[in-house]
């Protein structure tokens, strides 16, 4: 793989929206996209995404694959679980096909080893979910930690989380988590304002490394104060 430039404002620039209701908004997103191979993030506000798709009617689920971003290192019966947070939302509830991070043991090798068998030598989602930590991390790639400088290793182990909670972590390369027709960035709340103007002024935080081929951000009014919105 290539090595990914520093920073957004080295690559494309984000469409950035502010919305009233970013769970509607991504929902609608998601509808308008149709994706099949979709990368999956933790956090709450996803999570409302998550619940909003399962209730959809008549959706193609029989064709649609999900892949995780990140993985926390506990059992998926863990309440620390991303993949048990998402599977009790919406993956019991739709019959598609799943690939979950193996976190009771901390497993990145056997996570990249089951996307290079899915995906050959060109990993590549169609829709891309990206939370966004209040220190600037995203999936599980935290600001100063050497897993951000990656681009050879498609998933690595994080043995040391720079923000809570504070286990290990199993998560996506920079240049994989950039590997999406649409990558979206779910923003809510007052806490994320500061992260968001890094983010947009293209500072070098992890988040501002996504590349995919285009790249939005659903932030809503407590996050985006001050911001301007270009779509």
């Amino acid at each position: 793989m290539t090595k990914h430039r520093r920073g957004n404002h080295q690559g494309m620039r984000p469409e950035v929206q502010v919305v009233g209701d970013v769970t509607s908004a991504a929902l609608d997103l998601f509808l308008a996209e149709s994706p099949a191979t979709f990368l999956l993030t933790g956090g709450s506000t996803p999570m409302a995404l998550y619940q909003r798709m399962a209730e959809l009617q008549g959706y193609p689920w029989e064709e649609a694959e999900f892949f995780l971003s990140d993985e926390r290192c506990v059992p998926d019966t863990d309440p620390l679980s991303n993949f048990g947070a998402i599977h009790r939302v919406l993956l019991s509830k739709v019959p598609s096909l799943r690939h979950p991070m193996d976190g009771d043991n901390c497993d990145a090798d056997g996570y990249e080893a089951a996307l290079r068998k899915r995906f050959d030598d060109s990993p590549w989602f169609d829709f891309a979910l990206y939370g966004l930590g209040p220190d600037g991390h995203t999936a599980s790639l935290f600001p100063g930690r050497p897993e951000v400088e990656e681009t050879e290793r498609w998933a690595v182990e994080v043995p040391e989380a720079g923000w809570e909670p504070f286990v290990p972590r199993v998560s996506l390369t920079v240049p994989v988590l950039s590997a999406a027709t649409i990558g979206v960035f779910l923003v809510s709340g007052e806490d994320k304002r500061d992260a968001l103007t890094r983010l947009l002024r293209g500072d070098d935080i992890p988040a501002a490394r996504m590349q995919p081929k285009r790249l939005v951000v659903l932030a809503d009014e407590a996050a985006a104060e001050g911001v301007q919105p270009n779509a």
